[in-house]
């Protein structure tokens, strides 16, 4: 289906622009938080793949294939959860701090 087909390629956009924050950021929190959520992105990725792989399957084998590519995607997206929902406090933190160091630099040199 065309849906699927959509939900792939978007999950995978997901995935990539998320990497690319990952890799410009320098905020260690930051960095582990954008990871939980380029893990729920690729988790997507190939939990879609395996629900397309079933939908058309065209022997035993590819349904074997999308079973494990669905129950590897659910992983994924379940550990990309829970590591979201512990590094948010600790990323909410670290921006607060370096908005505050910012304002207080400002401050000083006016």
């Amino acid at each position: 289906m065309a849906i699927f087909i959509f939900l792939i390629i978007f999950s995978l956009m997901f995935y990539v622009m998320y990497k690319v924050k990952y890799f410009r950021t320098h905020l260690p929190a930051e960095k582990k938080w954008l990871s939980g959520k380029s893990s729920i992105a690729l988790g997507s990725f190939v939990f879609f793949f395996g629900i397309n792989t079933l939908i058309n399957p065209l022997s035993n084998v590819a349904i074997v294939v999308g079973i494990i590519l669905i129950l590897v995607g659910l992983g994924s997206i379940w550990a990309g959860v829970k590591a979201y929902r512990y590094y948010l406090p600790f990323a909410i933190k670290e921006a607060e701090a370096v908005k505050e160091a910012e304002m207080k630099e400002k401050t000083v040199t006016n």
